[in-house]
């Protein structure tokens, strides 16, 4: 008879015991040998088969639970079952081997510092022991006891239940014989009583939407850009072009996958001219419309285009051509879905418990609990993921306004203050200063990019100085002041020349990015073609200056996909680009510009060399004046210059006096209303001369714009 309690062999076998290892499985007694105890129910018979040949045949005790007692040594064995009108069935059982999480990984991801997190929690392919299985370990603090459904199981966890790994809250199974392409969910009985089932927060690899379980995944890709990330690590990318394609992979081409997506993405890219893409999310989301900004597996990348290791080559190959990789990062919030993190051991676990600051009203979304540590924890490994297993080059990270203020798109009682009385997110500063530092002491050459649209202090400065530690921050005040100018009818722009100028104020407070993001061409914000006052050809002209305008401006460039030829119509997720508009010559002509414009950028270094140096910029005028021109310097390391002149009214200007910053000839780097880029052809033959004191006389084109470098 079993000396285990029957209360405790009835949780056992309902795989409702905290701790199932502590019962089933083998148990030495002294050396005289020991019990063995499985766990089948409905079979026959059971007998375990050593290594060495020994058999112990077991006897059912309760419910399914089967006890035998063997002589001699410990050591591997397995378990045979007969059952009724069946052959035997041999097997490893799960229960006989030691854990796959060690204590010093406990001991981290109690701290909250386990940088490399998902190599310990999740689902891993490994030999343990001398035998082949898959280990499963999750988090799951509240939970009273967690099992592994499963394909190989029939979807039923009782036969695999998971041992607590104490106060970690962690939970561990190796399963043996389960290898890569099993599907699974865990099974987690709360603290009130309900069994509730859940995909793995930590798995690599998510079913195909609206299928939501996760998949064991293992790599067998082979990195080919060492190259490419020692070159990286080499430099600073404010010291380095950065003309960024951003683009929504779903419908730049519809139906390509990851793997489809290499040769005509580097082509286009290539031909266009861009040094970088920017991917709009690529973890797992359960709903398409969000565009990936609802993240229900965070280190999963979906499915819908292919595995984990089809992006790799992606980024491999776009690495092999010269291109660097930016992913959309989302750790501000996460959907409400039942199957993922909301609420994910019956409690409130991954979001903050309180709704003030646990819930999002915008999205209906729910809010991380930076101040818990193994959340925080969580989403620094997270970060620290997406460089180390995908080799991407720079995250731009979604939302940061509405993690910094406890008040965001809140009213007046529906937040609560932080331990100062202020709105400031404290922990969630925290957080981003973590992951900032820590990504960026781990991966040098790296860019980590803030989407903050206030004027919070210090978005790029470094930790050590009280900064958030950011690279870059979009600038969002210049691009709502430069759509709303450049949407005005030239006929009224003298009169609001504010909007165009104020961004020089400021330009050099933080390491900007310039966005013309996706953002700006949905929810009936139309196109940037579309913005564009005046009949078609005036349209294109717009298009052409204002790009040239943005391209001069400090800071780096971000265009959304389809601006780049004029895309007409507003973007939808639902369909592809408008790429027929190629065929027609005004926007094939516009798409050469941009590929024009992005080659005169990357050869001219005073375009971004010396981005953060407010010395290097001036604006510079003449005896001429008119409030529809703008003409600024900007000079390169070397002390070479570039000026950049706009027009922004609908009239060419003739003999236009401006003073240049050094007497000669000055060649027109860049025309945008040269006939080969469907423009009227007003210029200046290619060259203007400036007198000893730097006065030139210059013909401005209509809605045009003028790049000029010394000629010697």
């Amino acid at each position: 008879m079993s000396l285990i309690e029957p209360r405790v062999l009835d949780t056992v076998a309902t795989g409702s015991y905290y701790s199932p290892h502590d019962v089933l499985g083998l148990h030495p007694d002294g050396e005289t040998g020991g019990v063995i105890r499985a766990r089948r129910p409905l079979a026959a018979s059971v007998t375990a088969v050593f290594a060495d040949g020994r058999e112990v045949a077991l006897d059912h005790v309760r419910a399914g639970i089967w006890e035998g007692t063997y002589r001699g040594d410990a050591g591997a064995y397995q378990l045979t079952a007969t059952y009724d009108g069946s052959a035997p069935y041999t097997a490893d059982d799960p229960y006989r081997f030691s854990p796959t999480v060690g204590e010093l990984d406990l001991h981290l991801i109690r701290e909250g510092r386990h940088e490399q997190l998902w190599q310990v929690l999740g689902s891993h392919v490994r030999d343990h022991e001398g035998v082949a299985g898959t280990s499963f370990a999750v988090w799951a603090p509240h939970a009273q006891a967690v099992r592994v459904a499963a394909d190989f199981n029939g979807w039923d966890g009782q036969s695999h239940s998971m041992r607590s790994m104490g106060a970690s809250g962690v939970w561990e199974l190796f399963v043996p014989g389960v290898g890569a392409d099993s599907t699974y969910k865990y099974e987690l009985l709360t603290r009130d009583g309900r069994w509730i089932l859940k995909a793995d927060p930590m798995a690599r690899r998510a079913e195909l939407p609206p299928a939501t379980a996760s998949v064991v995944t293992a790599s067998s890709y082979e990195w080919g850009d060492d190259a490419w990330i020692a070159q990286r690590s080499a430099s600073q990318p404010l010291e380095r072009p950065m003309s960024v394609y951003e683009l929504h992979l779903g419908s730049w081409r519809p139906g390509l996958g990851y793997r489809d997506a290499a040769d005509p993405l580097i082509e286009y890219v290539s031909a266009q001219g861009f040094t970088h893409v920017e991917f709009l999310p690529l973890a797992e989301h359960p709903f398409g419309g969000s565009w990936g900004y609802q993240v229900s597996g965070y280190y999963a990348p979906t499915s819908r285009f292919g595995s984990p290791d089809d992006l790799r080559y992606l980024i491999d190959r776009l690495h092999a051509a010269g291109i660097g990789v930016i992913m959309d990062w989302v750790p501000g919030h996460f959907p409400r879905d039942e199957f993922a993190l909301a609420r994910f051991d019956g409690e409130a676990l991954y979001e903050h418990p309180d709704p003030r600051r646990g819930e999002h009203k915008d999205w209906g979304t729910l809010i991380f609990d930076y101040g818990r540590a193994e959340v925080r924890n969580f989403l620094v490994a997270n970060a620290l993921y997406w460089f180390e297993e995908f080799h991407v080059d720079g995250l731009r990270v979604d939302a940061v306004a509405s993690m910094l203020y406890l008040d965001y798109s809140r009213e007046a009682g529906e937040w609560e203050p932080n331990i100062y009385g202020g709105r400031e997110n404290l922990e969630a500063i925290q957080f981003l200063q973590e992951t900032n530092a820590t990504v960026y002491k781990t991966f040098p050459g790296i860019a980590m990019i803030a989407e903050e649209s206030t004027s919070y202090p210090g978005v790029t400065a470094p930790t050590s100085a009280g900064g958030l530690g950011f690279g870059f921050k979009w600038n969002m005040g210049w691009m709502n002041d430069s759509l709303v100018y450049i949407s005005r009818d030239p006929l009224y722009r003298a009169h609001h020349e504010g909007e165009l100028s104020f961004s020089f104020v400021y330009a050099f407070s933080e390491n900007y990015v310039l966005p013309i993001s996706h953002d700006e061409v949905v929810h009936g914000k139309g196109s940037l073609f579309a913005r564009m006052p005046g009949d078609h050809w005036q349209k294109l002209a717009g298009m052409r200056l204002f790009l040239s305008y943005m391209w001069a401006h400090p800071g780096k460039q971000l265009l959304f996909m389809g601006q780049e030829f004029g895309q007409i119509a507003e973007w939808s997720e639902s369909r592809s680009l408008e790429w027929w508009l190629l065929d027609q010559p005004a926007h094939r002509e516009l798409g050469d510009f941009v590929a024009s414009l992005n080659a005169t950028y990357r050869d001219t270094p005073a375009l971004w060399q010396r981005d953060a140096d407010g010395s290097a910029f001036s604006r510079i005028g003449g005896p001429t004046w008119n409030p529809n021109v703008s003409a600024f310097v900007r000079w390169d390391a070397d002390g070479r210059p570039l000026v950049a002149v706009f027009n922004f009214s609908g009239a060419p200007l003739h003999d236009y006096e401006l003073d240049l910053p050094l007497a000669g000839v000055w060649q027109e780097l860049l025309n945008s209303d040269a006939s080969a880029f469907g423009g009227s052809g007003v210029g200046n033959l290619g060259a203007v001369t400036a007198d000893a004191s730097g006065r030139a006389r210059l013909t401005l084109p209509p809605l045009g714009a003028l790049w000029l470098s010394p000629a010697d």
